[in-house]
């Protein structure tokens, strides 16, 4: 049995929902969905419909685009995140709010963590005081969507919330420190020095929480799946390996890779040729 993973899926686009039945059918194998499917409940459960069948089992973590309130929509922040886990628990997607299931991939038990962590724009210079933090953005003529369609409620602001979901995780996690190797799963990268946006440097306050650095140490990451920056990566920090495994939006992957392609294998995991050849 392998664990899969991909992430920002998209399928508010067209061309990405019609690739989606492109995926290869790995019916033995779990396949990790990281955040961004879609950013409706409609486009999130068009993709369960499509993928549930054609694996073991799905994983799925919110991204930011998931919790957006769009036009004509009434749920918001916490209402909105748990209307989409109900909509999980409907297909039997696990999300963060299940318990942390002990799987072996390859012959080796691991604990899969997803997470929902969202961020609080601490991923920025620290020259930057975090009151100038949006303006310092908005010097380069970045302001993220999110500004706009993703509400906190009922958190004063998506810092608290940010900081909530932070304080909840780590004390699940901790019960389970260094009993087996976990892997975590997040939308957002875990540390700042990989949220690397060589085009838009200062959408990185949009990308995490400095709360989590040392999480991939502290919790016995045997490796760390994420999404959000539309960049595919492999990284290593401290021995751990961090996959970032988005598809993205159709002009960043049409014509250059495949939707299966981009299917990333993250246990038991596969060579470096085979990862260059991604």
């Amino acid at each position: 049995m392998r664990l899969f993973a991909i992430s920002d899926l998209h399928l508010g686009h067209t061309v990405n929902r019609q690739a989606l039945s492109n995926i290869i059918s790995r019916p033995d194998d779990w396949l990790i969905l990281a955040g961004d499917v879609g950013e409706t409940a409609t486009q999130l459960e068009l993709a369960f419909k499509s993928l549930r069948p054609r694996f073991a089992q799905l994983v799925w973590v919110p991204g930011n685009h998931e919790l957006w309130t769009l036009p004509k929509e009434t749920a918001r922040g916490r209402s909105k995140y748990e209307e989409l886990v109900g909509l999980c628990r409907s297909y039997r997607v696990l999300t963060p709010e299940d318990p942390y299931p002990i799987v072996a991939f390859g012959g080796r038990q691991v604990r899969i963590a997803p997470l929902f962590l969202l961020y609080d724009y601490s991923f920025r210079p620290p020259d930057v005081p975090r009151e100038a933090a949006l303006e310092w953005a908005n010097e380069a003529g970045i302001v993220c969507a999110d500004e706009v369609f993703l509400h906190p409620d009922p958190y004063a602001g998506i810092v608290e919330w940010c900081h909530a979901r932070c304080e909840l995780t780590e004390a699940r996690l901790q019960a389970f420190r260094n009993d087996l190797p976990t892997v975590l799963i997040n939308h957002f990268p875990l540390r700042a020095d990989l949220a690397t946006l060589p085009r838009i440097p200062r959408f990185s306050l949009w990308c995490g929480t400095r709360r989590t650095e040392d999480w991939h140490l502290r919790f016995n990451a045997i490796v760390v799946v994420s999404g959000h920056l539309h960049i595919r990566s492999t990284s290593y920090r401290d021995g751990v390996r961090f996959e970032e495994v988005s598809l993205g939006y159709p002009h960043q992957w049409t014509g250059s890779t495949t939707i299966d392609r981009c299917v990333r294998e993250i246990l038991p995991g596969v060579t470096s040729m085979e990862r260059r050849a991604v």
